[in-house]
């Protein structure tokens, strides 16, 4: 698969021309494909992430947008957030302006049902959407690509494919999603309707040269995966969920979404922005909704950087299924190791961690800033050995495995048929601005999200006079504070 794309087929994020020219052996990063560089040593290099952002046009997250979203939203930034494994964006702080407003937005995100058992690098995007979900109060659709999955293998069939939709369904919900406000799909099972008309939309305005440039495909390529883009992009369009957001497109179709997602998932989203920049809503001035990003890092592979987990080769991954001692042992047995050779030299020389297998999966997955910085201090000078780090990522990944067993084991088919059932959902957005979005009406009549009338429903209202009573309290302290100042001071 070609892993560039030229200036003509994405004007919004063009490729310099010298990258078109890249050895077979530059780093590969596209949606079908993962590898670091291989050097003249043959020796796979990590990814190098600073040359993604370069390359696909996206922006890092600094510091100051750390800042102005824990400032937003009152929370601290999650961990991934902070250590730089989701590392770079489009457009959020667009999101962030829409939040302070109170202006409606929704979250996207998606799982390519490819296996029984999704492993641990699978479920980083959903544990971090889950706390965009939380901070943000939002909506969140989720995409099932069965059809993806079937038309990008050779062997599987469409009703393995199925098999495996409702069991990554399981998955996905035992992170812990609202089902009020969580609405999961199958592309099999939901095509039609507003959806499919955005497929078509969207599809009319992807040339074949354009899907070509883009991903790579050649004249073998079979017809579906050359379409299935128009797809994926169609689901970023909050007009594509009138259940959700209301049958008036005039609104909706100006409502963006976020999306979290791994950077090799970008190519779908850049021709998705591109298309809706340049198409109005029945020849009106209304533009469709540009998708925002976040995209985060990959979690390699067992086997070292430069690589990524896969459902398809067990010694790889830790898969979600596994015991406490097959994680033991796949730790001990396969992760990479940054230390030296020999004790000695590892004392005086100390551990690389840039490369470290155990110490980059407790990047990840270990909560506690500080214990991870003695880690690597501890690691890097010498006075850890490969064997105490190993032994600490496993204790790690066994509490965090057996956490999500726990959850999985509760969740059962009507569990998936409630998230996947086409429904309005509830949400409230920031409590600290009055939100208005699409009123959808329920079965019984009654309004499930907020009136897009304009009007404050009875929530609303409810959480304007609790911010009202809060905010009073405030002042009466500060009040008294102040009195009582003036009082010692004149004492």
């Amino acid at each position: 698969m070609a892993t560039n794309v030229n200036a003509e087929a994405l004007k919004e994020a063009p490729i310099p021309e010298a990258i078109e020219k890249q050895a077979a052996h530059k780093q590969t990063v596209d949606p079908y494909n993962v590898q670091g560089e291989v050097g003249e040593d043959g020796v796979v290099k990590a990814i190098d992430y600073n040359k993604l952002v370069e390359e696909f046009g996206t922006k890092k997250i600094d510091q100051a947008l750390l800042d102005r979203l824990e400032r937003v939203t009152g929370k601290k930034p999650h961990r991934f957030l902070r250590r730089g494994i989701v590392f770079s964006h489009r457009d959020l702080e667009l999101i962030l302006d829409r939040y302070e407003k109170g202006e409606p937005f929704f979250l996207y995100t998606g799982r390519g049902p490819s296996s029984d058992s999704v492993h641990v690098g699978h479920t980083i995007p959903f544990e971090f959407t889950k706390w965009l979900q939380d901070t943000f109060d939002v909506p969140l659709v989720i995409m099932m690509t069965d059809d993806e999955k079937y038309l990008f293998s050779d062997k599987r069939t469409i009703e393995e494919v199925e098999g495996y939709c409702n069991n990554n369904a399981k998955d996905i919900i035992s992170v812990g999603f609202d089902p009020n406000k969580t609405f999961i799909f199958s592309d099999f099972q939901f095509m039609g309707g507003a959806f499919y008309k955005n497929v078509v939309r969207l599809s009319k305005h992807i040339t074949l040269n354009q899907a070509r440039a883009i991903f790579g495909f050649s004249d073998s390529t079979n017809i579906g995966r050359i379409h299935f883009g128009s797809i994926q992009g169609a689901s970023s369009w909050a007009s594509s969920f009138p259940h959700i957001f209301g049958e008036d497109e005039s609104k909706s179709v100006a409502i963006p979404c976020l999306i979290p997602c791994a950077i090799d998932q970008d190519p779908y989203f850049r021709m998705t922005r591109d298309v809706s920049a340049r198409l109005k809503y029945q020849n009106t001035n209304i533009s469709y909704a540009k998708p925002a990003l976040i995209h985060s890092r990959f979690l390699d592979a067992l086997q070292g950087p430069g690589t990524k987990m896969s459902a398809s080769i067990d010694e790889s991954a830790i898969f979600m299924r596994d015991t406490p001692n097959q994680i033991k042992n796949k730790i001990n047995k396969y992760a990479f190791s940054g230390g030296k050779v020999s004790v000695e030299e590892h004392r005086e020389k100390g551990g690389d961690t840039s490369v470290d297998v155990a110490y980059q999966y407790l990047r990840f997955f270990l909560e506690d800033d500080e214990e991870l910085e003695k880690i690597r201090v501890a690691y890097e000078s010498g006075d850890m050995l490969t064997g105490e780090l190993k032994a600490i990522c496993i204790k790690e990944l066994q509490t965090y495995v057996a956490a999500f067993q726990e959850r999985r084991a509760k969740v059962d088919d009507e569990a998936v048929k409630l998230f996947m059932a086409t429904r309005p959902l509830k949400w409230n957005g920031n409590p600290r601005a009055p939100i208005v979005v699409p009123q959808v009406q329920s079965a019984d009549g009654e309004a499930t999200a907020e009136g897009g009338d304009g009007k404050l429903t009875k929530n609303q209202l409810k959480k304007l006079e609790k911010q009202k009573q809060i905010e009073a309290k405030k002042a009466q302290k500060a009040k008294e504070k102040e009195e009582k100042d003036k009082a010692d001071a004149q004492a």
